[in-house]
């Protein structure tokens, strides 16, 4: 075969992977969005069946249970599971509930009273 043919091959062939790597590498970048597209799902899900409490801001007053995902609650870090709420309503009776975020829905109780808690 001469040189030239051969040389045209290999271009060719070099065109060709090339074209493969650029297909590779655009099926590397959409799995890898779907990958993180997935990964926030599984959080948005974490955080709508978790709850967090926040401490009185008054002296007098009581802390308050909020959903995970509530936005008046969006700076604290710690996510409570269901069991963990159970527990934080016998250690304060008082426990109060968010009105923005509902959180007696998420754990399956009647709303509470205005300013009384409601042990799940």
């Amino acid at each position: 075969m001469p040189i030239a043919d051969r040389l045209e091959k290999q271009r060719t062939l070099r065109d060709w992977l090339r074209w493969q790597l650029d297909q590779a590498e655009r099926t590397i970048r959409e799995l890898e969005a779907q990958q993180e597209q997935e990964r926030r799902r599984r959080e948005v899900a974490r955080r709508e069946m978790s709850w967090k409490v926040l401490p009185s801001r008054a002296v007098e007053g009581h802390p308050v249970l909020h959903r995970g995902n509530c936005s008046t609650a969006k700076n604290m870090p710690s996510l409570l599971s269901k069991e963990e709420v159970r527990m934080t309503f016998e250690e304060f009776p008082e426990l109060e509930m968010c009105d923005l975020c509902a959180p007696w829905g998420s754990l399956g109780i009647d709303k509470p009273p205005a300013h009384q808690g409601r042990r799940p």
